[in-house]
């Protein structure tokens, strides 16, 4: 039996040092599986697994790209992630260990595979470089024209992980500048003062003002912007 007694971290770092870490992989190969119980979700795409021998191990799901912290819809991805696997026993099957000392896999609870199903709710992006798994993206496809979690996004909210983490946020830098003549940090605090979607997206994107967006989703003022 595992251990119930463990809270959500959700950005606990990995306890196992890089030479345990290595000796683990090795003794079981990679293209093996390692199994444990959930105890921490950092992210949509990685969540910290405990052992049955104590050792807590950082695994990304392997496939997939989850928006990165600060992008629309990382909280409810994170979440997604969080209602399949925390605190339940999973079974990864290892594909790589990655520079980060993680190992990547595609994590399962017996006949649900989470690579699947974060795609298939639109909780993650197929991650290009890494798949070429026909089914994952014919999944995307059925999200993106259903409008499933990241895909009711607004187009310009939709940025790419991989593009995101090299600084391209989406709006134009024409939109940006416009933006920066018509509204002025400071002269508004809350949604009901907004005349625009478009407001208060400055609002809380450009000025950071966070009460725009109450439930973290990336989204202000959901009445306006929905």
């Amino acid at each position: 039996m595992h251990p119930r007694t463990a809270t959500w971290a959700p950005f606990e770092k990995c306890l196992l040092p890089a030479a345990a870490f290595m000796l683990l992989v090795t003794s079981t190969s990679v293209a093996e599986t390692v199994e444990g119980l959930v105890v921490g979700i950092a992210d949509g795409d990685t969540f910290t697994l405990l052992t049955p021998d104590q050792r807590q191990i950082k695994i990304r799901v392997a496939e997939i790209d989850a928006p990165e912290r600060g992008q629309p819809f990382a909280r409810r991805s994170r979440q997604q992630l969080a209602d399949l696997i925390f605190q339940k026993d999973v079974a990864v099957h290892i594909q790589v260990v990655d520079r980060y000392n993680r190992v990547v896999g595609r994590p399962t609870i017996d006949d649900m595979d989470v690579t699947v199903e974060m795609i298939r709710s639109g909780a993650a992006w197929v991650y290009r470089t890494y798949s070429d798994d026909v089914q994952l993206y014919e999944l995307e496809r059925t999200a993106k024209t259903e409008g499933r979690g990241l895909w009711g996004l607004p187009e310009f909210d939709r940025v790419m992980p991989w593009d995101w983490r090299h600084g391209k946020h989406g709006k134009s830098s024409s939109n940006s500048a416009r933006n920066a003549k018509t509204f002025q940090c400071g002269a508004k605090t809350y949604c009901r003062e907004m005349v625009s979607c478009e407001e208060a997206r400055f609002f809380l994107k450009t000025c950071g003002l966070d009460r725009l967006d109450g439930d973290g989703d990336g989204i202000p003022c959901e009445a306006m912007c929905r």
